[in-house]
Order: structure tokens, then C-alpha cells, then sequence
């Protein structure tokens, strides 16, 4: 009998054991969202990255649209992290968030330092420099003074607005060109690529454009580019006389790992990249054809002192 209960106590405090390895293991694993764009991909492979060789963390990458498909994954257990939302891209933030006005299922971790703009731009050789052709163009108004300069025998001797890529993206580039009484055509190109083509080729030639971009994007990483200004977006009430509003970018995990990942999440709150060095990694990414790992790889090992700031 003694032999039978010192067996049974030893298989209970042998279960207890494995019971217990199983739930310390699993505090250094975690399982991250994979945005469907760049940008998001790049943010969360640095952060990432650090946890696996720093904290000794075990991440599992799971693609997943970017949104509520993400959002919805995390309130329900199945992903910890995401990183890189963008709040005015969902108006549905408040069945999650509590900053929103949701239940906060699914939190706040820190701001990325990526900030979402979008703007028309110019090149830099058209508004700086002693022999600029528009050197006093620098809010979108001011492109009133310069018809001439943007004009195609295309726009009939107006001005030539190179507008969002797609009608469905509901830019209103005319309706703000006719707010603003700016005698411009807004033309509208069907693509991304086709966008990025136009202005790469007028770049190389050296002739004036005025094109929709936005903000962190590879293109910034090419070429020199400088943003009209704009009227404030504010509450919207003022669109399409208005720009955009910015995106304060975060990354965001679920409820369930606060107490219990702090350290963890105390570095991700405290991490920052610029809009110019993400889109540095875009662009070693989508158009030089480098590997994700690659590319976080060399930032790492030129920006250590930064990162390890990250962890104090």
C-alpha cells in the first residue's frame, strides 16, 4: 500500500511538474500577426526579432488580413500581438479598444513613431534652390500661381493633378482642387504602379509634377520629395477643403498578456522608427527584392544603441 500511494503521490507531483514546465513555457511564447503590407511586416519582424534573441521568446507568425480579421483573432485567443494600426482605417475600433469606447479585449501597448500622412508632393528641385521654378509653392493653394508650370496639352492648359490611383479610394482630388479654386485637372492613373511609374519617370527627366502619395512608402526612399500643405482635416467637417487626418500608429495585444509578458511589452511601448527609416526597409524590401529578415537584420546591427534603449 505505501509503495501504491508513494507511486500515486509521484505521478500526482510528476503531472504537477509537467503541468507547471507546460505554463512557464508558454509564458516565452507568442503568437504575432502578419500585416498585409510592408510597412506593419517590418515593424513587427524588429520587435519580434528582439523577444526571440533577447528575451528568449518563441514567436510564431501568423498572416492575417490587417483590421478586424487581426482585432478578432486577438479577442478570441488565437493571436497575442499586431502591430502597426492605424485608427482612422477602422471605424469599428470601438468594439475592442477601450480608448474607443470598447471593452478592452484588445489594448494599447505604444505609439510605433510611424506616422500615417497623406499629402500632394513636389519634388524638392522644383520649390528649393536658387533656379527653382516654384519656389514659393508650398500649400496646395499656391498651386494657383503656378498653373502654367503643371499644364498638358492632356489637361487642356490646366494644371495636371496626379490624384489617388483608384476612384474607389475616394480621394476627391478634383473637389478639392475646385475647393481650393485651383485651376488643376485631377487625373486619376488606375494604379499603385502606374502612380510610382509616372512620378519615377518625370523625376529622371527633371520636370514638374504634383502627385497624391502618402506616408511611410518606399517612394520616399527614392525620391526627394516635399508635401504640400494643407488645411487641417479637424473633425472632417471641412472635407474636401481639408488634408488628411494623421495616423498616430500602435501596436496593440490582447488583454490576456499584461501582468504576465510586462517585460516584454515594456520594450515594445518603448520602441520607436522613423517614417524615413521604415521607408528605407520598404524599399530594400519591395523594390530591391532583399528578404524581410535581411533587411531587420542590417537595422539591428546599425542601430544597436538604439534598440537596446528600448529594453531599459
Amino acid at each position: 500500500m505505501k509503495l501504491l500511494k508513494i507511486a500515486a503521490l509521484g505521478a500526482t507531483l510528476l503531472a504537477s511538474t509537467l503541468s507547471f514546465n507546460t505554463v512557464a513555457q508558454a509564458q516565452g511564447r507568442l503568437n504575432a500577426a502578419v500585416a498585409d503590407w510592408t510597412g506593419a511586416v517590418v515593424t513587427g519582424r524588429l520587435l519580434m526579432t528582439i523577444l526571440e534573441r533577447e528575451y528568449d521568446y518563441k514567436i510564431n507568425y501568423i498572416e492575417l488580413p490587417s483590421g478586424n480579421a487581426t482585432l478578432e483573432a486577438i479577442a478570441g485567443g488565437d493571436i497575442d500581438l499586431g502591430f502597426e494600426y492605424w485608427p482612422s482605417y477602422n471605424p469599428a475600433k470601438g468594439t475592442w479598444f477601450a480608448e474607443w469606447g470598447g471593452p478592452g479585449t484588445v489594448k494599447i501597448v505604444g505609439e510605433t513613431g510611424v506616422i500615417g500622412k497623406s499629402s500632394y508632393y513636389v519634388p524638392r528641385y522644383l520649390v528649393e534652390g536658387d533656379d527653382a521654378p516654384a519656389k514659393g509653392l508650398k500649400h496646395f493653394s499656391d498651386l494657383a500661381n503656378h498653373v502654367d508650370l503643371f499644364a498638358t496639352v492632356e489637361t487642356g492648359g490646366k494644371g495636371r493633378l496626379i490624384g489617388c490611383p483608384a476612384l474607389n479610394w475616394e480621394c476627391d482630388d478634383q473637389q478639392r482642387a475646385d475647393a481650393y479654386g485651383v485651376d488643376f485637372e485631377a487625373v486619376i492613373l488606375g494604379s499603385e504602379t502606374a502612380l510610382w511609374a509616372e512620378m519615377q519617370g518625370a523625376y529622371k527627366r527633371q520636370e514638374p509634377f504634383v502627385a497624391y502619395a502618402w506616408e511611410p512608402h518606399w517612394i520616399h526612399a527614392e525620391l526627394d520629395l516635399v508635401a504640400l500643405e494643407l488645411d487641417a482635416y479637424g473633425d472632417g467637417s471641412a472635407w474636401p477643403m481639408s488634408g488628411w487626418a494623421e495616423d498616430v500608429t500602435i501596436n496593440y495585444a490582447s488583454e490576456r498578456l499584461f501582468g504576465k509578458h510586462d517585460a516584454a511589452l515594456a520594450m515594445i511601448a518603448n520602441s520607436r522608427i522613423s517614417n524615413a527609416e521604415q521607408a528605407a526597409m520598404i524599399y530594400a524590401i519591395d523594390v530591391q527584392g532583399e528578404e524581410v529578415q535581411d533587411v531587420v537584420d542590417a537595422w539591428l546591427d546599425n542601430n544597436e544603441d538604439t534598440w537596446r534603449g528600448w529594453m531599459q
